[in-house]
């Protein structure tokens, strides 16, 4: 592969300082009225003026026509709001990041220490269940690498099993905000502090269960924090379709501990080759670690480039048929790119992949010698692939979707109507899911993604295209999705294009960067038609990067380098912000005819519900804008800034 994925990082512009500020109502002449502003009481912020501070992320299965986020398996519980015995972690008011801030990167910006035996934190069920997820964060190896450790789990008092956890893929070390400066050595500053365990129980549970999870004797890590726990009660495995062919009959052997790569390969490229219907994967533990992939038969390049393609694979649920690589994806080998990483699928055109889950081996992006944590899915991805109910964990990215047309012009086959849903990608070091080179009409929808260490969700209209002028991002939509903990840039991020939606989403705890942010940086193909942003909320969203020189809103609209026409925000809920609730942030391009209503903001706790930088251009309307609790003004208009907000 003779492109690197280009890493997007420069976020560039004036450091964001607070200094002198002009409030709309002194710089304008308007009051609160005229600028369509409508008194609330404070910590009116959601659906229907609800608490400012909610979790908002705490899902289960059903969802009530309406709701934001995606409707979620699962039922979460924050450790803070249960009953435990141990030390309370709480953020700083300007939460922090970089400098190993525990509570910084926690849920709700709180989490739970266990330091002696028989410290615990308790919660009781509010639905059946057999299964469990801790977020959590345990000390790394002394000299990196991670160490494994237990936590006991009971039940109603009594003892269930205990609970594996790793701190292999968390601990990054290093000041520095880029992200490929960051390394697993320890030493100094450490981020990416949490991960994830994960378990099915033996047996199910029902509603009104107390859970307990308590350090108990041979419980030796130095410390144990709890941030959060999902319960849920998982389906048994599914069965075989009667139509699909099984990579059991290849050779393939689950829970063996040995390397089924070839069996799931020639099953594959036998269904891409119509002599099987479709590929089926069993219940099981699946060693693979080599990518599945199309084999160039005329080696065109210096890495295989080639995806699969018309090819159908089913697996038996998340939970059940679950493939993981032991190799770090850089000393794996193989004739795919090593940034591409061991794991996962290379799609090309029309392929449906669903009901499994992919865990990689990575631990980093980029750091310690050009290490890479490998992607999930990647390649063209063309027309029409489905890809359903996948959990993607431990990748560098969850799913990339395009190639560069360079990478073998004659295979050019932007994504067109390729469909995400039901994902579960977590414990990423860069993007969850990217649409590039392309990708339109496309859409993700009915996710949720944690822990992502880019943008949880992005469109970038890159021109590494056949035509910038004609193949661009337009008409995709990320909706219904539940985004939380984004440990470095967004929650969804849209980098030029046409027509891109934004709609219907949860986003929680970003920590250094917006919920929702539009920019022309990283050289996008312009924006045109209408970009909406519609019927989201966003809770503890914002926060300072790049040395904490710059602030970021909730949502930040940034014209780096070019004009961002045609934005809308509307029916939109955005509380307790780190800095401002809305901000215009400028460069060389100008934000012309913004469109802003029914919006709620509510303790914006640094900065304004809504903020014109001195380096912004352009113009905003606004229309049932409600805003209350802002640690500064409600509406401010910086010195020198060229950004005018009217009714």
């Amino acid at each position: 592969m003779s492109r690197k994925q280009p890493q997007r990082n420069q976020h560039a512009g004036p450091p964001r300082r607070r200094s002198r500020r002009r409030p709309i109502a002194m710089a304008l002449g308007l009051g609160l009225a005229a600028a369509a502003l409508v008194p609330v009481a404070a910590g009116a912020v959601g659906d229907d003026g609800g608490d400012p501070d909610s979790k908002s992320s705490k899902s289960s299965t059903s969802k009530a026509a309406g709701t934001r986020g995606a409707g979620l398996p699962y039922t979460e519980y924050e450790a803070e709001d249960g009953t435990y015995k141990g030390k309370l972690l709480e953020a700083e008011p300007t939460r922090p990041h970089g400098k190993t801030n525990f509570a910084t990167e926690s849920s709700g910006r709180k989490s739970v220490q266990l330091d002696a035996t028989g410290d615990n934190v308790e919660f009781t069920s509010k639905a059946p269940t057999n299964s469990i997820v801790v977020r959590n964060s345990i000390p790394d190896a002394a000299g990196g690498g991670g160490q494994e450790k237990t936590l006991s789990l009971y039940a109603d008092g009594e003892f269930v099993q205990k609970l594996k956890l790793s701190s292999k893929h968390s601990w990054l070390y290093g000041s520095t905000d880029e992200p490929e400066g960051l390394t697993n050595n320890p030493g100094g500053d450490a981020r990416r502090l949490f991960d994830e365990s994960h378990a099915l129980l033996e047996k199910s549970y029902p509603e009104g269960t107390k859970f307990k999870l308590q350090r108990d004797e041979g419980d030796d890590a130095a410390y144990y924090i709890v941030d959060l726990v999902d319960l849920e009660q998982v389906a048994a495995p599914a069965e075989k379709p009667a139509e699909c062919t099984s990579i059991t009959e290849y050779g393939a052997k689950p829970d063996d501990g040995e390397d089924d790569t070839k069996a799931l390969q020639a099953a594959v490229t036998d269904d891409q080759n119509g002599k099987i219907e479709c590929v089926w994967v069993p219940a099981g533990q699946w060693r693979q670690e080599q990518k599945i992939l199309t084999d160039d038969p005329e080696d065109r390049g210096t890495h295989n480039q080639v995806g699969i393609r018309d090819v159908t694979l089913k697996g038996a649920g998340m939970w059940h048929s679950q493939f993981y690589t032991t190799t770090p994806p850089h000393e794996a080998g193989g004739i795919n790119h090593p940034h591409e990483g061991n794991f996962g699928f290379d799609i090309d055109d029309n392929t449906q992949i669903s009901d499994i889950a992919i865990f990689g081996s990575g631990t980093i992006r980029g750091g310690d010698g050009g290490a890479e944590g490998g992607v999930g899915i990647n390649g063209r991805l063309g027309k029409g692939t489905k890809i359903s109910n996948v959990w993607i964990e431990h990748a560098n990215v969850g799913a990339w979707v395009g190639r560069d047309y360079s990478n073998i012009p004659e295979l050019w086959n932007p994504g067109d109507e390729v469909q995400f849903s039901g994902m579960r990608i977590r414990n990423t070091y860069a993007d969850g899911v990217n649409f590039t080179n392309g990708t339109h009409n496309s859409t993700v929808t009915e996710s949720s993604f944690r822990n992502t260490g880019d943008d949880a969700l992005a469109v970038w209209s890159s021109k590494y295209v056949k035509d910038p002028a004609t193949d661009t991002g337009d008409n995709n939509t990320f909706s219904n999705n539940t985004i939380q903990l984004p440990w470095r840039a967004n929650g969804v991020a849209v980098y030029g294009g046409s027509n891109n939606k934004i709609q219907n989403n949860s986003i929680s705890d970003t920590m250094n960067y917006p919920g929702i942010m539009l920019a022309t940086d990283h050289d996008p193909t312009p924006f045109g038609g209408t970009t909406t942003i519609s019927g989201n909320e966003l809770h503890r969203a914002g926060g300072a990067f790049w040395n904490a020189d710059q602030e970021f809103g909730a949502i930040t609209l940034f014209a780096a380098s070019s004009d961002i026409p045609g934005v809308t925000i509307s029916d939109t809920v955005i509380s307790d912000s780190t800095y401002d609730g809305i901000q215009f942030k400028g460069g060389g391009g100008n934000m012309p005819g913004v469109k802003i209503s029914d919006v709620k903001i509510s303790k914006s706790n640094n900065g304004s519900g809504i903020l014109a930088m001195a380096s912004a251009r352009g113009d905003a309307t606004l229309s049932n804008v409600e805003i209350s609790g802002s640690g500064e003004e409600d509406i401010t208009i910086e010195p020198g800034s060229q950004f005018k907000i009217n009714q």
